[in-house]
This record gives structure tokens, C-alpha cells and sequence, in this order.
């Protein structure tokens, strides 16, 4: 059976780089029926697109413009969803590249394996410029071995469970509307916590790890921090899907790997750096999942999404 599918695309500012993922969606063996473009602020995207005809050459691109405040993680990407009527989506992002033309194929055959699969997502790889902490980060996190993660398996992997990236995945349109969905605001984590629901209703989330995409970043510790307290601020606020699991055994596991790894490829120098950094997106976690507490002005300060708090 050919199931159809549509990508749904947020963009903000985007660069040139956008034009080679379009490219490479629109030559994939599975084929795509409509690539839908939530685009922030329609200045910068008439900034790039001006001149280039590049969307006269795919009829199948829709875009849909919005103001920075009216973006939202959860709530576009619900919007996004309405606009489309295929029976599998797929959630992307303006820096997530493709890495070869099957990326569509492995994500729906992995999502149409088992009628309960609610969501599929991809492997994500580190770019060349990649820092060596936020590459092994990536490995840790993405893993080259797939598997299917369920209710049964939160004893076991905890929070991971849970674990699912809108950066590439795919999504069952039945079950995603038997589930009602995308929370209709959410300041981040819009994909875990979609995911916690649908395992907590007895559906699974499929990890790919055949299915790749290009996508890293060299954030700050300041980047860190403020995206630790929104992540923090997103699971303070979904306690029917966090509470009683804690992301905090995750993240020593983390810093304890990379220490290992670290030392073994002879990049001990770095070590201080992870004590930092990790110092970093600890405090943002927990001022996160403590802001009701906080002053408003300091939890603005703290967010990396400001116009959320509008």
C-alpha cells in the first residue's frame, strides 16, 4: 500500500542551505505530495527566495507566513498539520539535511511496521564542523542500532522513552488525531511531549537509525542554559507525562560517557569544558522546572524563547 505523505517545514531566517533540503526532499524515492512551509517573519523569506524562481520549479510547495509572535513550537506545527490531508507527515527543520534519497521511504516503512507505531524519527549526524563534545552527544543520543520503545520500556530507559526529535520524524495521521494531537502552546518539546502521551496510550515511538539527517550545532553555554530552562519550563508544565521521571540519571550518563570518551581519544583537555557547560544546563533544567518561583523578568531573561512569555 502507498501511504501519501507531507512535510511540514518551520522556517525562520533561513539561509541558502534551505534550497539544497528542498532539493533533496523533492528527489526521494518515496515521493512527497506537498512540502508545507511555516515560515516566521515573510520579510526574510522573500529575502532569499527573491529572484531565484526556485519555488516556480516544485508546484507542490505551500507557505504560510507568520509573525514572530505568532509562532509557537507546538501550536504552528498543530496549524501546519491542518493543512495537510496525507496519511503520514513529517516534521523538519531548516538546518535537518537529508543525507541520501531513501530518508522518506525508511521513515514511513519503519512507521507502517506495526499499526501502533505512532511516531518514527531519524538518526541525526554530527556536521563537519561539529565540536567533539556535541558529536559524541549526538552519538549517545542517536545510536547506530534502531528499535521501537513502548510503555513496557520506561522502567528501563526512563525519560528515553519518550525521546522523539522534530528535527526528522514521521507521524501516523490516524493515531495523531486519535490522540488530538500537538499541544496548541508549548515552549518547547513539542515532540516528547506528543510522545509521552502516545506512549502512555499504549502506543510506540520508533527510533530509525537508517533513516539520516545532517544536523548539529556549536551552541554557548548561555545557549545551553536557556534552552535547559525551557526544556525544564515544558516538562514543569506536563506533569501527567514527566512526573515520576527523571531527566537528571540521563544526563549523568551523559557527562560520565563523554568523560570516558574524552579521555580515550586523548582529548582530556576538554573535560573542564563538559564540567562547565553540563554545569550550565543543569542550573537552566532545574530554574526551568522551578519557574512558577521565579520573578517574571528573570524567567524572560532565562527563556531562549522571549515572545513565548508575551
Amino acid at each position: 500500500m502507498q501511504y501519501s505523505v507531507d512535510i511540514i517545514l518551520p522556517t525562520y531566517k533561513p539561509t541558502r542551505e534551505l534550497f539544497d533540503i528542498i532539493e533533496r526532499l523533492e528527489s526521494q524515492t518515496y515521493p512527497v505530495n506537498k512540502i508545507i512551509i511555516m515560515n516566521t517573519e515573510e520579510k526574510y523569506f522573500e529575502r532569499l527566495f527573491h529572484g531565484a524562481k526556485f519555488l516556480k520549479r516544485f508546484q507542490n510547495i505551500e507557505v504560510h507566513h507568520l509573525s514572530v509572535r505568532e509562532f509557537d513550537h507546538a501550536g504552528t506545527r498543530r496549524k501546519a498539520v491542518k493543512y495537510s490531508s496525507a496519511d503520514v507527515f513529517v516534521c523538519m527543520t531548516q538546518d535537518a539535511v537529508p543525507t541520501d534519497k531513501s530518508l522518506i521511504q525508511k521513515l514511513v516503512d519503519a512507521l507502517m511496521k506495526e499499526e501502533d507505531i505512532a511516531a518514527a524519527y531519524a538518526r541525526q549526524l554530527a556536521r563537519p564542523d561539529c565540536r567533539a563534545i556535541e558529536q559524541f552527544t549526538r552519538k549517545f543520543n542517536y545510536p547506530d542500532e534502531s528499535r521501537v520503545k513502548s510503555a513496557a520500556d520506561i522502567q528501563k530507559l526512563g525519560i528515553k522513552t519518550f525521546f522523539c526529535s522534530n528535527v526528522c520524524s514521521a507521524y501516523s495521521r490516524k493515531i495523531y488525531d486519535a490522540l488530538g494531537g500537538f499541544e496548541k502552546r508549548a515552549i518547547f518539546n513539542e515532540d516528547m511531549i506528543y510522545a509521552g502521551h502516545a506512549v502512555k496510550a499504549g502506543k510506540k515511538i520508533a527510533y530509525v537509525a537508517e533513516a539520516e539527517v545532517v544536523h548539529s550545532h556549536n551552541f554557548t553555554c548561555m545557549q545551553q542554559f536557556r534552552r535547559n530552562f525551557d526544556l525544564g519550563v515544558s516538562q514543569s508544565d506536563h506533569p501527567e507525562v514527566f512526573a515520576g521521571i527523571s531527566s537528571e540519571s540521563e544526563g549523568s550518563k551523559l557527562v560520565g560517557d563523554t568523560i570516558r570518551h574524552l579521555w580515550m581519544t586523548k582529548k582530556k583537555r576538554l573535560i573542564p569544558y563538559l564540567f562547565v557547560s553540563s554545569g550550565f544546563k543543569l542550573i537552566g533544567y532545574r530554574l526551568g522546572k522551578a519557574y512558577r518561583h521565579l520573578p517574571a523578568k528573570a524567567v524572560r531573561w532565562c527563556s531562549s524563547n522571549r515572545n513565548y512569555w508575551n
